[in-house]
């Protein structure tokens, strides 16, 4: 049929060798896929007080402003 390579002593087609590749690179791609990802929870502030949690929050919000946003 075709040419075929020696793998541990045996004879193998290389269309074999293919899927098993396509195989290998796609089912990490696959799994990842189907795996819940967990989202961070966003804005989570670990402040000692509510003013000090205030703070940091009015600091964020002006830090956004002064930076341009992403087009």
């Amino acid at each position: 049929m075709g040419a075929e390579y020696i793998v541990f002593g045996r004879s193998v087609p290389t269309y074999k060798l293919a899927l098993a590749t396509y195989a290998a690179v796609a089912a990490p791609i696959v799994a990842m896929k189907f795996t819940g990802k967990k989202e961070a929870a966003v804005n989570v502030i670990q402040a000692s007080s509510q003013d000090e949690e205030a703070f940091i929050r009015e600091f964020i919000k002006a830090a956004e402003e002064d930076q341009p946003k992403n087009v």
